[in-house]
């Protein structure tokens, strides 16, 4: 039974599509130059073959080049995390799991600095690559550790904070003995999550992916579902234990490094928007994959645009933004499952 029912989460998704093109377009106004939503919707019309918007080319640039971009990349990240949220807390029956708390992020933004700093790939493409192997390895890092500590849901976290403090003092290592000063200033600043430099490239690639998690989650929620009482549980249900746990886990590495490569290390989202969605719509993967993916990419959104406005003329890195929201949350979860056990 979940808290709004079948009736009332219908409804819920497409106010929270409403909503969330309603904060993208709110994206867009924020900045020194005077642009309004009606600019960018008029500019959004025109690129797809509208009238004309009415607005000079520096203008139409700033909305379509560099603000419009920003914000629905920033969509695209919050989406993505909060489904990998969904996910691993699923598989790992752990409500404290998401990418940044097990290390993947880490990883990933390892492999990605990597590549930035020894030139050993180009582009959005090169980026992800190296990301995505630095994910797997971290991945595949914590499940040892957990697997050799006894498995359980204390030592997974465990395991996933060292693997974090690993692979941040790798990426230091490796920024401070072979970056010049332009990189390190750069990279130190993408490490701590940026949106600033986002293109329609980025959003490309990083848009195929989630949308390919999203339809992979989607086909397998009643998978999840049997996850969550467990893996006997689940093999005695049918299903291919293995064999879809390493499809999962994969394609939550592949959402992360590609996220990581566009926007930097991002914390929290994928933990704190998952348990969000749990308390409207219940536990049901079905109702909850679309709910979490919708709420995280509306978080993202809004956090980014108090990260521009907060300090303004100076922009706060959306990770220090993410991490100042989701320590009190973590916090609180905490203490909720203390309560449970108690």
């Amino acid at each position: 039974m979940t808290r709004l029912g079948t009736l009332g989460t219908a409804a819920l998704l497409p106010v929270a599509l409403v909503v969330l093109a309603v904060s993208i377009a709110v994206g867009t106004t924020i900045g020194p130059s005077d642009l309004g939503p009606s600019d960018a919707f008029a500019v959004f019309l025109e690129r797809i073959g509208g009238p004309d918007s009415g607005l000079s080319g520096v203008r139409e640039g700033i909305i379509w080049d560099l603000r419009l971009p920003r914000a629905v990349l920033a969509a695209v990240c919050g989406a993505g995390l909060a489904l990998c949220g969904v996910v691993l807390q699923s598989l790992l029956r752990n409500p404290l799991a998401d990418p940044f708390v097990l290390g993947v992020s880490s990883g990933a933004s390892t492999g990605a600095v990597l590549v930035v700093v020894t030139g050993l790939g180009a582009g959005a493409i090169g980026l992800a690559t190296g990301a995505f192997l630095g994910s797997m390895l971290a991945f595949g890092l914590v499940l040892l550790l957990g697997f050799v500590t006894g498995g359980t849901t204390d030592r997974m976290i465990l395991a996933g904070v060292a693997a974090t403090q690993l692979f941040s003092a790798l990426t230091s290592f490796i920024v401070y003995t072979a970056a010049d000063a332009e990189q390190t200033r750069g990279v130190l600043f993408w490490l701590l999550g940026s949106l600033s430099t986002a293109s329609w490239s980025d959003v490309v690639v990083c848009g195929s992916v989630v949308l390919l998690g999203v339809a992979v989650c989607w086909a397998t929620a009643g998978t999840l579902d049997a996850f969550t009482f467990g893996q006997d549980a689940a093999a005695s249900l049918g299903v291919s234990v293995a064999k879809v746990r390493l499809m999962l886990l994969i394609m939550t590495a592949l959402m992360t490094a590609v996220i990581v490569s566009t926007s930097g290390a991002i914390g929290f989202v994928g933990l704190v928007l998952p348990h969000a969605a749990r308390a409207i719509v219940g536990v049901r993967h079905r109702l909850l994959v679309p709910t979490a993916t919708v709420l995280g990419a509306i978080f993202l959104v809004w956090v980014e645009i108090g990260s521009r406005v907060v300090i303004a003329p100076q922009e706060l890195p959306v990770g220090v933004a993410t991490a100042l929201v989701g320590v009190p949350a973590f916090v609180l979860i905490l203490l909720r499952q203390r309560r449970r056990q108690s």
